[in-house]
């Protein structure tokens, strides 16, 4: 099926990738084991790049691989990982966009065939070895194709989040000395057209989304920049590809900046191509010649985590992969996943936590004998599955069965899972709520734990890893150590594995910090290990809030169990750091604005509910914090009673609160992309708030 007009050159494309397809050599599938003294040799005919660390902060630089006596993989780039893919599923799709209301699908073939013509693109436009090539807007085929074609070109990938400024963009564009940007409409075309003057490698603008406004120098629609390329000849793009090495960086990823500026993460081709492979195994990812997977590309392609998942396993496993539409969080994405029906779907807490919202406000509108019912089913299945880890569902009791079979199917179609078997959250801690409750819709939610720098999941849950409350095992091949373990069993996590980044670009102390004298990641994480390898993430390092007093005090489990004590809570943050005792800042669950997603003033129906079970009439923040409504005001003092009863220790005792008057969110500064808390930030837009609670 055509994806671009035959006018603007895909047929030429087309036949130039069969040519040159039909000179691919095959590749022995022997795989060789490499002691780590001679991973700078050749392993099975490929030469690395002679290397003398573990780590390197130069773009051009490269590094020893973490290869050890009973490795059964050879390194690969990100080419070798494609044209695998496309010898052995080519003529299944792989990527479907949605054009006037119409499901429009390319196959593998088409796919690399795109992502040689991106390459020939970037090469016309002088793209520089290991210079970045910034893609800023969401996800689509272009966002791909210009992902890969960057790395075939000899670039560096470097995805910016679409909802950066135009000065958080100019850093990431200066940092990764980005030749050519290539940005999703006007909206994202202004913020670079800004900044361009500031931006000495810059060569050229591509916009992938309609046609831009005005006629402006090296400013390109994506057809033309599509044909810009039709005179690069398939050998400058094959010698390209040929002197690329699997040691050597081709992917960054850029932090969310919530402890200060974003650093650029170098991901090697090993890095990418070995997560693709042995994450997606302890997922339980099929590969397409046994059952094709299917997915919704929605999260930003920026963070590691749908990078991953939805880009580089795609391309591994030969899954068919569906673009949302732009307008996806803002309440489109269920409607799409109600169209496509996928069988692997991943989400960060808060895309299940509007999901969970979602369901339980359609329950709420249900009459009584329907919702009797609902609930009747939903307590079925969380009794079952909480009792019944480790059994499938066949095997559980009639019960359940039917619970599942009248109802619970149901509630999953409504969401758009109803072919869904496996279900992934990542990049933020999820809340035991969430859980409990997709647990009521027989739902297993797989937790999965690691960092830009391991190149995402380094611990995963599955399907033969499961075990509430914990994110899982270890990655298959991947290593773990526990540093500065105390008397409980709790150390900080630390990483080993083929995995693990490259350093963060041009920046070495940071680089320095991150590693200990034997090369082991530091994670900054705290955690345990159960005695059949379960871990558990008690807290962060860098949250710890050591009070005037002393006392080490990890803020996320206080916070978790306030949300849960209290239902009409949004978002809770722990403050006391060097202070006489602890206290906590407080936003109620809102509506948000479809078009912005900025949090309005209404109370969500959960948070009218609560109001309303306690006998208060308020419906929007302002009648809550305005009036001080007593009712509320006191079953919220009386929750976080609750949680003080828990507490180990007085220290732990929050001793003052306060309701916020907006509800935290990307748009206002307070949440990173993936929806997690930027302490830091919060701190400083509400120090007045803080300090008022500590005055006399």
């Amino acid at each position: 099926m055509e994806y671009l007009d035959e006018e603007k050159g895909d047929d030429h494309l087309y036949n130039s990738v069969r040519e040159s397809m039909a000179h691919m050599q095959t590749e022995s599938e022997e795989h060789v084991c490499v002691d780590q003294k001679n991973i700078e040799e050749e392993i099975a005919g490929t030469p690395l790049a002679p290397a003398c660390s573990l780590w390197t902060t130069d773009a051009e630089g490269a590094v020893k691989l973490r290869i050890e006596e009973g490795c059964t993989e050879e390194p690969i780039t990100v080419h070798q990982m494609f044209k695998s893919t496309v010898e052995k599923y080519g003529n299944l799709f792989a990527l479907a966009s949605k054009e006037n209301s119409k499901w429009e699908k390319l196959t593998f073939l088409e796919y690399y065939q795109f992502c040689r013509g991106a390459a020939k693109g970037f090469i016309k436009l002088g793209l520089e070895r290991s210079h970045g090539v910034g893609i800023l807007g969401f996800n689509s085929a272009e966002w791909f194709f210009s992902a890969v074609g960057a790395i075939m070109a000899g670039g560096i990938m470097t995805g910016i989040y679409a909802t950066n400024s135009p000065e958080a963009c100019q850093y990431v564009a200066s940092d990764s000395k980005a030749n050519i940007i290539v940005v999703e409409n006007q909206k994202q075309l202004d913020k670079i057209l800004q900044i361009r003057d500031k931006l000495p490698h810059l060569k050229a603008i591509v916009q992938y989304s309609g046609q831009p406004q005005q006629k402006i120098s090296h400013l390109y629609s994506w057809e033309e920049f599509m044909d810009l390329g039709l005179d690069v000849s398939e050998k400058e793009v094959d010698d390209i590809i040929s002197s690329q090495r699997a040691n050597q960086c081709c992917v960054l990823i850029y932090t969310s900046g919530t402890t200060g500026k974003p650093k650029g993460v170098m991901l090697s081709h090993d890095n990418i191509t070995w997560t693709a492979n042995h994450a997606s195994r302890a997922g339980d990812m099929q590969p397409a010649d046994t059952k094709q997977e299917s997915l919704v590309s929605y999260l930003p392609l920026s963070h590691i985590a749908a990078q991953i998942y939805d880009l580089w396993a795609g391309i591994q496993w030969g899954v068919l992969v569906y673009f949302a539409q732009p307008h996806a969080l803002k309440g489109s994405l269920v409607t799409t996943l109600r169209e496509v029906c996928p069988t692997s779907h991943m989400g960060v807490p808060r895309v299940w936590e509007k999901m969970m919202e979602k369901i339980k406000q359609g329950i709420g509108e249900c009459g009584y004998l329907k919702k009797k019912v609902v609930t009747w089913a939903m307590s079925v299945s969380l009794e079952a599955n909480q009792n019944c880890m480790q059994i499938k569902d066949e095997e559980k009791p009639f019960l359940f069965w039917l619970a599942d079979c009248l109802v619970l199917q149901r509630l999953r179609a409504e969401l758009g899972l109803s072919c869904c078997q496996k279900f992934f959250s990542g990049a933020a801690p999820i809340s035991s709520e969430t859980v409990q409750f997709f647990l009521s819709l027989n739902i297993r939610l797989y937790e999965a734990y690691g960092m830009s720098e391991s190149t995402g999941p380094h611990f995963m849950s599955g399907p033969k890893a499961y075990k509430l409350p914990s994110c899982g095992n270890v990655v298959p091949g991947c290593r773990y150590k526990m540093a500065n373990v105390d008397s409980e069993g709790t150390g900080e996590i630390c990483f080993w594995g083929r995995n693990i980044f490259m350093g963060f670009l041009n920046v070495d102390d940071k680089t320095r910090e991150a590693f200990d004298e034997d090369g082991w990641l530091h994670s900054g994480d705290l955690g345990n290990i159960d005695e059949e390898g379960f871990l558990y993430i008690t807290g962060r390092i860098k949250e710890l809030i050591i009070t005037a007093g002393g006392e080490n005090v990890p803020p996320v489990p206080i916070e978790e169990d306030v949300k849960k004590e209290l239902p009409i809570i949004s978002n809770a943050m722990l403050l006391g750091d060097r202070k006489k005792f602890l206290s906590m800042l407080l936003t109620l669950k809102c509506g948000s604005n479809t078009d912005t997603m900025e949090p309005t003033e209404e109370l969500s129906m959960e948070a009218v509910e609560f109001c309303q079970q306690l006998g208060s009439q308020a419906t929007n923040v302002s009648e809550v914090i305005g009036g001080r409504d007593k009712a509320v005001y006191r079953a919220i003092q009386e929750g976080i009673n609750r949680v003080n009863s828990a507490a180990t220790s007085n220290a732990q005792r929050i001793q003052k609160w306060t309701i916020l008057r907006k509800d935290f969110s990307v748009s206002g500064g307070e949440l990173g992309p993936t929806m997690k808390l930027r302490r830091p930030v919060v701190l400083e837009m509400y120090n007045q708030v803080i300090e008022s609670l500590y005055q006399e």
